[in-house]
Order: C-alpha cells, then sequence, then structure tokens
C-alpha cells in the first residue's frame, strides 16, 4: 500500500474544514433560537494566526459553552477551534456525534474508570502520605501510578500512588488535598467524627493510570500547524460563583508543544463565559476575550529539565493563566454575594445612562472587586444589609427593580395603560397560540428530562450545587431528538386528514411538505409574539399594585428606599473607588449626575424614539410597540417629544444596542438601552469581523488615542458617545465589477478625563457635534501646555 500523500492530507483536512463549518452554522442557528443575545467582547484579543490555546472559565454550561466559545472565535477570525472533550462524553451517542464533527479531541479522565475498592481506608496519625487500610487488599487492587480517591464526604480528594507497601499499607506521592495540608486535616477531622460514630475510616475508589500520550500528540501536531486547542481547565462543568481549581493539562500542553519544537510560539488566550440564567430558555451571554498571554521562555527552558524544575514551571504557567482568567471572569464566594453585587449595580445608575450587556458584566466584576476588597468596613456591611432588605421587599411585592421608578400613584393613566396592556398581551397570546400548542410536547418533555439529568448530575458530583449547569445542554438536546419526530408525525396527521377528506393526489402529496415547511415559521412566531407577551405579563404588576386602595404608600416606600440606596451607594463608591483604583475618577464606566447633549440623528419608522436616544435590542416595532405606544398615548416618558436615536439608519443586528437590565431582572427589551462607539477609520473587505462589529474592539481604539491608558485598563463608553452608520460604498475593479464594502463614520465623541462638572456646564440647547469639539479643543490646549 502507498504512503498517503500531501494531496491526500490537504483534501482530508478540507473535508474536515467542511463539515466544521457545516456543523458551525447548525449550532449557531440552534444557539441563536435558544439565547436571546450573545455578545462578544475584547474579540481584538484573539490571534488572527499562530498557534493559539483557548482556556475558558467558569464552566457553568456544559456542552453549550465550547459552542460559544468556537462560533465567535470562527465569527471574528474564521479560525477553527479544536476542543478537548472527555472520552466518556464521545461515546453519548447524539454527543459524540457531533464532537466528531467538531473535530474535538477526546481526553481519557482516570475518574471516569473509578471502581469501588474492598475495605476501609484511613491515614496515618504520624505520616499524611501513608494510608492505612482495613479489610483492603492492596497489592491485588493497586499499581504505582495508579490513584487512590476518597469519598465526597471529604471533597472526593485524589492522590497518586508511589509504592505499594502491603496489603494495608500503601504510600502516596502527595498529601491529599495538595501539599499545604488542608485535606488532610479535613480528612482527620471525619475521622475521628466516623470513630465517634463507630465506624472506622472511609469508603475509597481505584482509579486507573491513564496513559495521555495520544491526547497531547495531537494536540502538539495542531499547535504545530498553527491551530487553534480550546480547553476548560476547571476540568467540568459545575454551578458555583467561583472558579474551580485549574488542573495542569493546559501549561502541560503549552510547555510541552514549545519544548517539543523550539520554533513554535504559543499563546493562550483567557475567555471568560458570563451568563444570565445560564439555564433557562432565552436568556443572554457574553463571551469575554482577554489579552493574550505568550508563555515565557525560561518557563520553556524549566520544563525541559525535568523534575522538580519542570513541576515548577508548569505551576508558574498555571499561576498566570489564572491571573489571566481573573480579568475576564465573575467571581463571587457565594450566591448570596453575587444578589448584591448585582442588585447594587442596578441602583448604581442615573436616568439617561444605560449600559451595554459588557458593561453590566464589566460593572459586576469591579463592583465584586470592590466589596471583596472593603467587606468588612462598617459602611460596607450596612450597605449590604440595607440593599438585601430592599430585594426582599421588591421580591414580596412582586416587581422587579427597573419598575420601581417607573410606579406611579393611582390615575386615569395608570388605569388606561394597565387595559390597554391587557389588550396587548391578549393580542400576543393568540398570535402565539398554535405554535406554543404544536410545539408544547417539545417544552414540556425536555422541562421534564433536563430536570431529571440535574439531580442525577448533582448526585454524581461532588462541585455541583444544583446541577444547572447541564440543564440547557439537555434541554436543547432533547428539543433536536423530539422535535423531528413531532413533526413528522403532525406531516402525516396532516396527510391522513387530506385523504380522509378527499382532497387531490396533487394536495395529498403536497400536504406533508407544506406542513413541515410551515412548522418551523410557526414555531418562530410563537417565539418572538410569546417574547413580547412574556414582556408585557411581567409589566402588569405595578399596575395593578398602583389601583389598590392602601398600595400607594407601600409603592412610595419602594421609591424612597431606592432613591437612598443609590444616593448612598453613590457616595460610597465615590468615597472608596479612589482607594482601590488610583485612576478611578477620570476612568469610570458611570458618572452620576453627569448631564451631556442629547445625539442627533434621525430614527427610523421601525426604531422606538427615547431620552437616551436608545434602540430596543430587537430594533422593531414588531417585537416591542409597547413602549412607542406608551409614550405618545400614555405620556410614560419625555421622550415621546425628543425622538432621538444613536442608532439611525444601523441595520447591522450584531450590533444592537442592549437592555440594561438583562440579568436576574429579567425586564423585557423595551428598557433603555446605549449604543456603541463607532470605528474612527473605514473598514476595509480584509479586516476580520471584530474590527467592524465587535464592542471590545473600542478598548483598542481608545487605548490608540490615549497613550496614557494603563495597558490592560478596562474601558467603557458613556452615554455621551454614540454613532452612526453611512450607507454602503460601491468601489469598481479592474473588471468593472461592483463590490459592496461596509464604510462607516463616526461620530464626533468625548476624549478621555472630561470631568463631571465640564459635562454638566454645557448649554443643552449647543448641537452635539459643536459642544464635543469644544470640550476636545480645551483638553488638546490643556495637554499642549503641560508637554
Amino acid at each position: 500500500m502507498q504512503p498517503p500523500t500531501a494531496n491526500n492530507d490537504s483534501v482530508v483536512s478540507t473535508q474536515a474544514d467542511l463539515v466544521y463549518e457545516a456543523a458551525l452554522l447548525f449550532w449557531k442557528t440552534v444557539t441563536n433560537i435558544f439565547f436571546r443575545e450573545i455578545r462578544p467582547r475584547g474579540a481584538f484579543n484573539i490571534p488572527r494566526d499562530g498557534p493559539v490555546i483557548f482556556v475558558g472559565a467558569p464552566h457553568h454550561n456544559q456542552f453549550l459553552d465550547p459552542l460559544l466559545l468556537a462560533l465567535q472565535v470562527h465569527r471574528e477570525t474564521r479560525r477553527k477551534v479544536q476542543f478537548l472533550i472527555a472520552a466518556k462524553s464521545m461515546k453519548r451517542q447524539a454527543v459524540g456525534f457531533f464532537a466528531k464533527l467538531m473535530s474535538s479531541i477526546p481526553v481519557v479522565r482516570a475518574v471516569d474508570g473509578a471502581r469501588p475498592g474492598i475495605g476501609r481506608v484511613t491515614i496515618s496519625e504520624s505520616d499524611p502520605c501513608l494510608v492505612i487500610g482495613h479489610g483492603t487488599k492492596f497489592t491485588e487492587d493497586f499499581k504505582p501510578k495508579m490513584q487512590i480517591m476518597l469519598p465526597k464526604s471529604v471533597n472526593s480528594v485524589v492522590a497518586e500512588i508511589l509504592e505499594v507497601v502491603s496489603d494495608t499499607e500503601l504510600r502516596v506521592k502527595k498529601e491529599f488535598g495538595g501539599e499545604r495540608g488542608k485535606g488532610t486535616t479535613r480528612i482527620r477531622e471525619k475521622q475521628k467524627e466516623l470513630e465517634v460514630g463507630g465506624q472506622t475510616g472511609f469508603e475509597y475508589k481505584k482509579l486507573p493510570h491513564v496513559d495521555q500520550g495520544e491526547m497531547y500528540h495531537h494536540v502538539y501536531e495542531c499547535l504545530k500547524h498553527g491551530g487553534g486547542i480550546g480547553i476548560f481547565p476547571e476540568g467540568g462543568s459545575h454551578d458555583r460563583t467561583d472558579l474551580l481549581p485549574l488542573k495542569a493539562g493546559v501549561s502541560l500542553m503549552a510547555l510541552g508543544a514549545m519544548a517539543d519544537n523550539p520554533k513554535l510560539k504559543v499563546r493562550i488566550v483567557p475567555v471568560g463565559l458570563s451568563y444570565f440564567h445560564p439555564h433557562r430558555f432565552r436568556s443572554r451571554a457574553v463571551v469575554e476575550f482577554g489579552s493574550a498571554l505568550d508563555v515565557p521562555e525560561e518557563l520553556v527552558e524549566k520544563f525541559k529539565q525535568g523534575g522538580p524544575e519542570k513541576r515548577e514551571a508548569v505551576g508558574k504557567l498555571l499561576d498566570l493563566i489564572y491571573d489571566g482568567l481573573k480579568t475576564v471572569t465573575i467571581r463571587a464566594p457565594d450566591y448570596e454575594t453575587l444578589m448584591v453585587i448585582q442588585a447594587a449595580r442596578r441602583l448604581y445608575k442615573t436616568p439617561g445612562q444605560h449600559l451595554t450587556l459588557g458593561q453590566v458584566v464589566e460593572l459586576n466584576k469591579r463592583f465584586i472587586e470592590g466589596y471583596l476588597h472593603f467587606k468588612d468596613e462598617p459602611r460596607i456591611k450596612k450597605l449590604r444589609d440595607d440593599v438585601i432588605r430592599y430585594n426582599r421587599l421588591t421580591r414580596d411585592l412582586g416587581m422587579r427593580d427597573h419598575q420601581v421608578p417607573k410606579a406611579q400613584p393611582a390615575s386615569w393613566k395608570t388605569l388606561s395603560l394597565l387595559l390597554y396592556r391587557l389588550l396587548l398581551l391578549f393580542v400576543w397570546t393568540i398570535l402565539a397560540l398554535p405554535g406554543l400548542i404544536l410545539n408544547g410536547p417539545i417544552f414540556v418533555t425536555a422541562s421534564v428530562i433536563s430536570r431529571q439529568k440535574a439531580k442525577e448530575a448533582l448526585a454524581a458530583s461532588v462541585v455541583k450545587v444544583a446541577g444547572k449547569d447541564v440543564v440547557a445542554t439537555w434541554k436543547i438536546l432533547i428539543s433536536l431528538g423530539i422535535a423531528p419526530l413531532l413533526y413528522l408525525f403532525y406531516a402525516s396527521l396532516a396527510t391522513f386528514v387530506a385523504l380522509k377528506a378527499g382532497f387531490s393526489w396533487q394536495w395529498v402529496i403536497f400536504t406533508p411538505i407544506i406542513v413541515l415547511i410551515s412548522l418551523p415559521f410557526i414555531g418562530y412566531a410563537a417565539l418572538k409574539f410569546g417574547e413580547a407577551g412574556m414582556d408585557v405579563l411581567k409589566s402588569l404588576r405595578p399596575l395593578v399594585l398602583a389601583l389598590f386602595p392602601g398600595q400607594s404608600r407601600t409603592l412610595e416606600k419602594v421609591r424612597e428606599m431606592r432613591s437612598r440606596l443609590a444616593n448612598e451607594l453613590a457616595d460610597t463608591i465615590n468615597e472608596f473607588g479612589p482607594k482601590i483604583y488610583e485612576d478611578f475618577n477620570e476612568f469610570r464606566i458611570l458618572v452620576p449626575s453627569a448631564s451631556a447633549p442629547p445625539s442627533s440623528g434621525q430614527p427610523g419608522i421601525w426604531r422606538r424614539k427615547s431620552s437616551s436616544g436608545a434602540v430596543d435590542a430587537q430594533g422593531n416595532l414588531l417585537v416591542h410597540p409597547m413602549t412607542w405606544l406608551d409614550e405618545r398615548l400614555f405620556g410614560w416618558s419625555q421622550s415621546a417629544s425628543r425622538g432621538t436615536s444613536a442608532w439611525a439608519g444601523s441595520n447591522e443586528i450584531s450590533r444592537a444596542a442592549t437592555p440594561e437590565h438583562s440579568d436576574e431582572d429579567e425586564s423585557g427589551d423595551y428598557d433603555h438601552v446605549l449604543g456603541f462607539l463607532e470605528s474612527k477609520k473605514p473598514t476595509t473587505h480584509g479586516r476580520a469581523r471584530s474590527a467592524r462589529s465587535s464592542y471590545a474592539d473600542l478598548q483598542k481604539l481608545r487605548r490608540a488615542s490615549n497613550p496614557a491608558l494603563p495597558a490592560g485598563w478596562p474601558v467603557m463608553t458613556t452615554a455621551t458617545e454614540s454613532a452612526v452608520e453611512t450607507s454602503p460604498v460601491l468601489d469598481s475593479d479592474v473588471d468593472g465589477l461592483h463590490m459592496r464594502h461596509p464604510q462607516r463614520t463616526r461620530k464626533a465623541s468625548l476624549s478621555d478625563g472630561v470631568s463631571v462638572v465640564r459635562i454638566s456646564a454645557l448649554d443643552r440647547e449647543e448641537p452635539f457635534d459643536e459642544a464635543t469639539k469644544e470640550i476636545n479643543d480645551e483638553i488638546s490646549h490643556r495637554k499642549a501646555h503641560q508637554d
């Protein structure tokens, strides 16, 4: 047999790439249906070529996490990412099929081959690395390099076998739980508890030694050819609020590849995935890419030396990766703290200032960092307790935070608005009903089975809190399995009815085709109409409360409490912010009480007008005409007469603004939003998509315009910045063909470092461009004198 030629390898590679592209297209459709919005941040950090390892965390959504990461990387750079996946998952029929299409690399995990051991074990009181057996047969069950795992009661700690001394004694390589001894202390405490209860030692499991040589070979080959590897180094999915300890595999891959090929320069990109209710249908997600990390050459040299130097190199690189992940992830110590932080973030805003989804994530991270730094301060403790009380009060009233400021005393407008929204809810319900009934079996089955799978995952895990990390995956898998069968059933039923009704053979033949084509459109229509109806439904409770006798006082109390908390929070941040950030006032995300002239521009007929110049996330009246009619019929806000829009003329869905209250508040898309700043220069056809559509590219742009900005500092746009999109420009080539190139111009925007006092002193009647130019000229003049 002849050896495969380079041409054959090229053909195989091309076929694999085509299959990968087709699989991504399919999953893009699925994820766009499941998620209401997926927003990338920092996409300009993705290297356009060369070997890259994408390190994702936290792993909160099992099989959806790698899909979102791969889709965003491909969307921005057209790069292919091969993910490491547990070999056990590859054996599942559906998961394994799609994993192969995505060119995933299987990883055999020792824990997947765990088997119960005979007898019980304890650890020696004098030597934490000596395991004592009681009724055990260590010489038959264990060999060096195998592992022993203790039960869930001591966090399922694992240790590698160094020597099998006898049937009742074996020595492990390191202490259980690491060299710091925390695991040993916990084990000994638990041992004493068991002895008091009349039991001796723990049950245990034996884990086989796994040779990962084949897996590392595939990884090294991919990196050697300039490919991309994706890995979630926590080792498994979970639903905790903080990161799990990272596994050393990612360090071994990067260092091993560079040690094997001295010319190779591997880069590591930390990727943070932030979800707002990851297990729920039509939730939102942010995929944030951090700055690419270069692997230090000195660590590669230490890795080559082997022994203690190799372990030191692996540990140091793992620490660098962990520090990189901390910059792109929201890490709260517990769920209650996360809820307090998110509530505080919602309170920290003023009318007219509205956050994008990316800014929500960034502000949450800063709030957590500040809270953890000052949590023992008396003022911070009191503020936390007040926020918790406010959360409980709004929950008891059935209201969401964004509804509190808008809650009004009973009046004819309140009654009229309630009746109007009830009518609107009725209309949306009628329109959504056919699709809801037809697809009802899918929703019910997916919900029931996913909950059962969550219980099974929780029972088999020591790190999961409620097993919610597997719910979304199973909802999608079950839906993908049931939907085709259900639609085929409907098509067969329709054909049977057509036959019984005596239709002509032409109609009988085309009936199943028409049904199969129509059902997806009916389902999508039900999705959009139902989504709008749910948003209307959520807005009814404040109106009903306002009409009840005696509720006006309660609503007034809640409004006053919110106002007091917002002011107190702003004062607290102004006091403690500069203590943790040296240039806090210069680079803050929000500027309380600042005012700025409105942006100009003519909104399109399908665009919502608002006081902030905002557009609803879907960008049209079909989804949410509620705000448009509220403003004009009932004077619900004062923006009807102003009608400004920061997004006039833009049709690019990926650049649509994001609802401010898009986390646990679960408000509708008719809340005010903020547009993004456009790039200074027209884009070229050859540039990556991130240069045209990624919000994160703004950071790169602003750093380029402000050399004094610290590297890696997160910069946010404010309500003073807006953008428009011009019509595409037609360019002609030498053959007379016309190619469409998206060319955009940027409106004038304020430079960094504008003081609140200066902004508030602006004349409200002064045109936006003139006011912006005036302030920027002042800043340039001042900087010139300083130089």
